[in-house]
């Protein structure tokens, strides 16, 4: 099957949906189809776009497959579009391209260019991450939904199908292979976390390699082999926890905070504030691609999903109620103990058997599990062997297939 991928946002980028896009785009070459990726461009508009970057000669794919962690190169096509037409102009060109390419289904995260596709009676699979915004966003939902392209509504988390259900009666999910609502979490690449080292094997190689250079940081990360680390990993927005992350290492100077990833101003934000509490224990590594993450997350011993009960996404709203992160995946498959905060959607993957579960406000249940968790060898690996027995079912190809079956 043709399958053209119509993405939300400029490739490359920092953000987490542009890793989900070519994560899935990647699956759909693996799972044995021919696909293409669709990107937009906003040429003379780009200063205003701070995480956009001009498609060029220097965007060989070598370069996008450290960003994403790629192996499987597929074609990308990048299509101009404005601010002021809110990507009605991207979606228009979108399905131009899509149609003369010979595409066979339209796969997109975009409501303008899913209503559009759906209304032509393109066949058209829609996923979608939150409930639909605002008037207009209401009304491309429906119009996808009435059209006689539409196949499949692909949804990030159980919660939102619920909602969905109950505001704009979406069929629920059944499971069946002629499912048109379909539950698809976000997953991980296994491969890329086969044989992982143990976590003092993993320092020892990542300090060599930024002795040498052959890491890019911040700054060079020197994690000693004997050290207790415990690692998060990601974006440093509101919500994420970091607040949480500074009180933890003002209380446990015996255990090391590493930090992977961030933007250079979240970063220097963080960095006055470790200065300011004169922590010494919190090593902040700035931006890692996706190629490098692994390695950084195996030099932990226990894997941190400090969440708040208000989250902040990229655009700034709130994603608590139906957030999916990649990184719990991650987390997952790299087998190591999981300390998360206990958010409702959360609990649609983890349990009290693959991770501990902790109240976010809670920095003295924190403080306790930390310590617990550094003394106790048996329950990290016990919490490890079962998250890592659980991620086998989320991979990203998998989720492709359970996306295309039946098609």
């Amino acid at each position: 099957m043709k399958i053209a991928y119509i993405a939300p946002t400029e490739i490359p980028s920092k953000r987490a949906n542009t890793i989900q896009v070519m994560k899935m785009t990647q699956a759909f070459v693996q799972t044995g189809h021919q696909a293409v990726l669709i990107s937009p461009y906003y040429g003379s508009e780009q200063a205003k776009n701070k995480d956009a970057q001009e498609p060029s000669p220097s965007h060989r794919w070598e370069t996008l497959a450290d960003t994403y962690g790629l192996q499987n190169q597929f074609p990308i096509e990048w299509l101009p579009v404005r601010n002021w037409l809110r990507r009605y102009d991207y979606s228009l060109s979108s399905v131009r391209f899509a149609r003369r390419w010979g595409a066979d289904l339209i796969y997109t995260r975009v409501p303008q260019a899913a209503a559009l596709t759906s209304s032509l009676g393109l066949d058209t699979i829609l996923e979608v991450h939150d409930l639909p915004q605002g008037k207009f966003g209401t009304r491309l939902f429906h119009r996808y939904l009435r059209g006689r392209g539409a196949r499949k509504l692909v949804i990030i988390t159980r919660a939102l199908a619920r909602d969905l259900t109950k505001k704009f009666n979406v069929p629920s999910p059944t499971g069946a292979t002629d499912s048109f609502t379909i539950v698809a979490p976000d997953g991980v690449d296994l491969i890329r976390y086969n044989n992982i080292p143990d976590p003092i094997a993993a320092r020892r190689k990542l300090k060599h390699a930024t002795d040498i250079g052959a890491v890019s940081t911040l700054e060079k990360v020197q994690l000693e082999e004997g050290q207790f680390v415990a690692g998060y990993s990601g974006h440093l927005y509101a919500g994420r926890g970091t607040s949480l992350l500074l009180s933890l290492a003002e209380r446990l100077p015996e255990i090391t905070f590493l930090l992977i990833g961030g933007e250079p101003d979240e970063v220097g934000r963080l960095q006055k504030q470790v200065e300011l509490r004169r922590l010494s224990n919190i090593i902040l590594t700035g931006f890692i691609s996706n190629a490098e993450l692994p390695r950084y997350q195996a030099a932990c011993d226990v894997l941190l999903m400090p969440y708040q009960h208000r989250v902040a996404a990229s655009s700034g709203g709130d994603i608590s109620r139906y957030l999916s992160p990649m990184k719990l995946f991650e987390y997952m498959a790299c087998g190591r103990a999981i300390v998360s905060s206990d958010l409702p959607v959360l609990r649609e993957i983890l349990n009290h058997e693959n991770a501990i579960l902790l109240q976010p406000d809670d920095l003295e249940a924190w403080k306790e599990t930390l310590s617990e968790l550094q003394t106790n060898p048996d329950l990290r690996l016990r919490l490890a062997k079962k998250a890592r027995n659980d991620v086998q079912a989320y991979t990203w190809n998998a989720r492709a297939e359970c996306i295309l079956k039946g098609l």
